[in-house]
């Protein structure tokens, strides 16, 4: 049980990381990343216990897969987030059972930091389908192509 727990906190904590903006980071305030993610100081140059809890081996992961997920065109959107959510919960049937809650969680997260409107009212356009989704996160459709997970917005 208590394996679960730590595994939907470390969860929640990437997902909380990809969602949340690169100037709202601790590590970006303290001068360790830039305004695009990118590595100003390396780990093993951190000298202060406030620069190490900014920027552990956890920050550095979500940051790598931020920085992908920015690469390939899903930054910022919600989208990128539902896509990266069902990633990690395609690994975990464990996870799938706790879906609303993480759901939930960031959601009221987004709406806390003010950019849950911003996410819903972005453009798209979703081309129709017959074809069954892997899952739907935050509302949207994600579906499996050759062993990648795309969102409804998407597909081509």
């Amino acid at each position: 049980m208590a394996n679960r727990l730590v595994d939907l906190l470390i969860t929640y904590r990437i997902v909380k990381l990809l969602s949340t903006p690169w100037e709202q980071q601790e590590a970006y305030k303290m001068g360790i990343i830039d305004k695009n993610g990118k590595i100003l100081k390396k780990a093993n140059t951190l000298n202060t216990e406030a620069e190490k809890d900014a920027y552990t081996v956890l920050h550095r992961f979500a940051f790598n897969v931020k920085r992908l997920l920015s690469k390939a065109g899903l930054g910022s959107s919600l989208s990128s987030f539902a896509v990266a959510l069902a990633t990690i919960m395609k690994e975990s049937a464990e996870l799938r059972k706790h879906k609303s809650l993480i759901e939930s969680t960031l959601i009221s997260y987004f709406k806390q930091i003010d950019v849950y409107d911003k996410l819903l009212n972005e453009v798209r356009v979703i081309k129709e389908s017959n074809e069954e989704p892997f899952m739907t996160c935050f509302g949207i459709d994600i579906y499996e192509r050759n062993g990648e997970l795309i969102s409804e917005y998407e597909k081509i």
